[in-house]
């Protein structure tokens, strides 16, 4: 079957009707289905127009759709005003809850040689290939997985499998795959197809997965110069073909490669879609290519609340901290909890500058000695609000009372680096 449907470009701006008609000459080619699957991300990547294409497949499908399934991860659940923020139109009683602490099924285990083979010898421990129990025991005929590629932190481009074995994955392999990607190295990852846990989870789904219906609709968002969010390109298929095609169009798209390094940089987190620092660190990782040695990172994050979206996890990071890759790797061989949770060891990892720059957070719901806690600077939001204002500032540079400040609106939507350290050798 491989490619179904296939459009896009840096300048292509697909309507919703364009959304509509592509996606539906990919299922017409599927033929009839019995009984369908939907599974989009959740509110977090809001911005991927899963919400828009999971509505077309319920039009299209009609009863026959009979689940949808959103890829949580470890996030918490979805409410009630969230999915009919994104998903409006889709009835409320097709959603499930993932349970990923229990309610997952093992396909089988990649080996400890492979994952030394691709860690280059960093990890050997085998990783299990998790999904939501009902992918298994659903009786499905199809299951339409949907999301965004775009580059990401813990496995160089996001989405395809990621969606099946993270979003509906257990502890187990959600852990140990941050784990693998943040020991091997986050300059080494982001933007890349090709990466050590990507690896892996193909692994899976060649070794372990080939029984399931699943056909991957992919999409790749970007600003125009209107500086409004459009769909550059959607590709739709049942293997990695599809993948391919949505990384190397976001590539194109979602990767800003300068000429210069950033001296200081303003992130804002949307507070519709950033509540934690789990997520809001993204303003830290797409950035920290891009950023100067003593450079001053400022996020400014009214709707962030938490560290972790998991209660568990939450008590982690606050217990430990942004500590830097060095001494998280001692802390998780001397305490038995963190080595227990090694997705929370990794992000931890993710989210530190490493000493090399410095990374201030303005929470709208965090007190400073929550955030100093762990081990960032803080500031005020309404005083660095009222400096560094978002209804003003454009994506970019800007000059803000003399001084250059690099702003970006949304670090969700793309991966900035500076030539001189995504090519270190060139």
């Amino acid at each position: 079957m491989s490619l179904l449907f296939a459009a896009g470009s840096k300048t292509t701006e697909l309507s919703p009707a364009d959304i509509r008609q592509g996606l539906y000459s990919a299922l017409e080619k599927l033929g009839p289905r019995r009984k369908v699957l939907a599974l989009p991300p959740d509110i977090t990547r809001f911005h991927s127009r899963a919400g828009e294409l999971t509505r077309y497949a319920w039009d299209y499908y009609g009863e026959s759709l009979t689940d949808v399934l959103p890829a949580i991860g470890t996030h918490v659940p979805m409410s009630v005003p969230e999915i009919e923020h994104m998903f409006g139109g889709v009835p409320a009683s097709l959603f499930r809850v993932h349970d990923w602490k229990s309610g997952i099924t093992t396909l089988g285990e990649v080996p400890g040689s492979y994952m030394s083979e691709v860690s280059e010898g960093l990890l050997d421990f085998t990783w299990p290939a998790q999904v939501d129990n009902l992918l298994v025991e659903g009786g499905f005929d199809l299951i339409l997985s949907l999301g965004q590629v775009v580059p990401h932190e813990v496995i160089g481009m996001a989405n395809y499998n990621k969606n099946v074995f993270v979003g509906t994955g257990g502890s187990e392999g959600i852990n140990k795959s941050h784990f693998l990607g943040a020991v091997y190295g986050m300059e080494r990852i982001m933007g890349r197809a090709d990466t050590p846990v990507r690896r892996v989870l193909n692994y899976a789904s060649d070794h372990f997965a080939k029984h399931l219906p699943i056909v991957y609709v992919q999409t790749v968002m970007g600003k125009n110069d209107k500086g409004e969010l459009v769909m550059r390109g959607m590709y739709i298929g049942d293997d990695v073909e599809c993948f391919e095609k949505a990384s190397a169009l976001s590539l194109e798209v979602n990767f800003v490669m300068m000429e210069r390094e950033i001296k200081k940089a303003v992130v804002f987190l949307d507070p519709s879609e950033f509540r934690s620092t789990w997520l809001g660190n993204k303003s830290v990782y797409r950035t920290r290519m891009a950023l100067a040695d003593d450079a001053e990172l400022i996020v400014l994050a009214p709707g962030v609340k938490e560290f972790g979206e998991d209660p568990t996890i939450d008590k982690l990071i606050r217990k430990y901290g942004y500590v830097g890759s060095p001494r998280v790797l001692e802390l998780v061989k001397a305490n038995a909890d963190l080595a227990a949770s090694l997705g929370a060891a990794a992000h931890l990892i993710h989210g530190s500058s490493e000493g090399r720059f410095s990374i201030t957070y303005c929470p709208g719901h965090l007190t400073r000695e929550e955030v100093e806690g762990v081990n960032f600077r803080y500031a005020p939001l309404d005083e660095m609000t009222r400096k560094y204002d978002p209804a003003k500032l454009v994506d970019g540079f800007n000059d803000v009372d003399g001084e250059e400040v690099f702003y970006i609106s949304n670090p969700a939507l793309g991966l900035w680096a500076y030539r001189g350290r995504f090519f270190p050798n060139s």
